[in-house]
């Protein structure tokens, strides 16, 4: 049979056969929702929702809150306030027909925090002037708030077909994506309880387009922030590296930091130091985000102190990597001390055949749609992300929410193309998902 073009809600799909009705429907409501949708955008990105504001958070909550409850989800706010955090909603479609006539069981995940605080000077929503009229810019415009669109559009296209009341949905969204709090077995406890009972996870975090390709990834970097301290004797610096006066505490900070960049590089791996202070005094500030040092330029400082990450393939190399920065630290200069510490990590989000298999079906929805392939983007390319905390329970896609770029910067942008585009590709792929038993 020769290949036949169909015409469904604007689009054209190249195929065999006509595309099924119950996903033409679908892609006909993402087409009616995108005026409402860009409109919803502008509203949740001008309230600011930091991670450290709180009330900011809820805000956001408030807006999404109502929207999932009339798509028939029972909904309901985990607060946070012991961690010093905003919390989790979490929401439940539950399966109608009994537990496992649903087909697959869906997470999906995202935050509704970003990185840009109340004393941010980039607060505002607003379109890009460069002649297309698709692309805008302001905070979290596609890190993630962009991704809670896309989310509520595909949700909104399967309520529409009538699919949505017989799939078994759960989602999380926390409040503190960005700057998890303490200790992950509380603040994400809720995503970790959802992923035991489910199959398949999305988490709508901002989508890649590399040179005009949209890709998906399903593997994401551990991310692991590392504290040093070091210490020395302090005197008159006529006297340094002396056997009385030794070398200083800032010198043996160098030696370690030069140690790391020479002998920790290893594929799939990176580090940094991302703040160093030393001197006759040093300390960070309450935030970690900042801090204070003293000192004189004829006096052997006694103290520094730095902080880093490290980013890796696998939970493995995590470890390996570690062992190597504790034995680089241990090795003294004379009259030296040093310590370094690890704090809890986003874990990583290794490659597995089970999240090649949900690219496969990816594929084949996005041929439905008259779509090009989505090649998986290269995990080097990403950060640290919510998922990996569920990594081990179950394979997920990310990425799924608006493609855009310069996230964590002013100016951050979104193409407001991608979240029709993405919103057709999730409805018809947790469809399809509905129907595997």
């Amino acid at each position: 049979m020769s290949s036949l073009l169909v015409l469904t809600g604007g689009f054209a799909a190249f195929g065999q056969t006509a595309i099924a009705p119950v996903e033409s429907t679908m892609i006909r409501s993402v087409d009616t929702q995108n005026r409402a949708a860009v409109a919803m955008l502008e509203k949740i990105v001008n309230i600011n929702s930091g991670t450290m504001n709180i009330p900011g958070v809820i805000a956001v909550k408030d807006e999404i809150e109502p929207r999932l409850r009339a798509l028939g989800f029972k909904t309901r706010w985990v607060a946070m306030d012991d961690a010093h955090r905003a919390g989790d909603l979490v929401a439940e479609h539950a399966c109608p027909l009994g537990n496992g006539n649903c087909g697959k069981r869906m997470l999906l995940i995202g935050h509704m925090d970003t990185v840009f605080e109340k004393d941010s000077s980039f607060q505002t929503y607003m379109m890009v002037p460069d002649g297309t009229g698709n692309v805008a810019t302001g905070p979290g415009v596609n890190d993630m708030k962009g991704g809670l669109v896309v989310m509520l559009v595909a949700l909104g296209a399967m309520q529409s077909a009538g699919v949505l009341d017989t799939a078994e949905i759960r989602i999380v969204l926390s409040g503190d994506e960005e700057r998890h709090g303490d200790p992950i077995a509380v603040t994400r406890k809720d995503m970790i309880d959802a992923a035991k009972l489910s199959d398949v996870a999305f988490e709508f975090e901002s989508g890649v387009r590399r040179q005009g390709v949209d890709t998906i990834s399903i593997s994401r970097r551990s991310s692991v922030t590392w504290h040093l301290d070091t210490t020395g004797k302090s005197g008159h610096s006529s006297q340094i590296f002396s056997d009385y006066m030794g070398a200083g505490a800032i010198y043996e900070m160098t030696r370690i930091v030069d140690a790391f960049r020479t002998q920790l590089p290893e594929p799939g791996l990176t580090f940094n130091v991302g703040l160093m202070l030393g001197g006759a005094t040093a300390e960070l500030n309450e935030s970690k985000l900042g801090g204070r040092a003293t000192g004189k330029a004829n006096v052997v400082p006694p103290t520094a102190i730095a902080i880093g990450d490290i980013r890796t393939l696998d939970n493995g190399q995590s470890e390996r990597v570690e062992q190597k920065m504790r034995e680089i630290v241990g090795k003294h200069l004379p009259r030296t001390g040093a310590t370094i510490s690890f704090d809890e990590a986003y874990p990583a989000m290794p490659v597995t055949e089970a999240g090649h298999d949900l690219v496969r079906q990816l594929n084949a929805v996005n041929a439905t749609l008259g779509f090009p392939p989505m090649p998986e983007l290269d995990p080097m390319l990403r950060g640290a992300g919510d998922i990996s905390f569920i990594a081990a329970y179950l394979p997920g896609l990310v990425g799924t929410g608006a493609m855009g770029e310069g996230a964590h910067a002013d100016g951050e942008i979104v193409y407001l193309d991608s979240i029709a585009k993405q919103a057709k590709r999730n409805a018809l792929m947790m469809y399809r998902l509905s129907q595997q038993k």
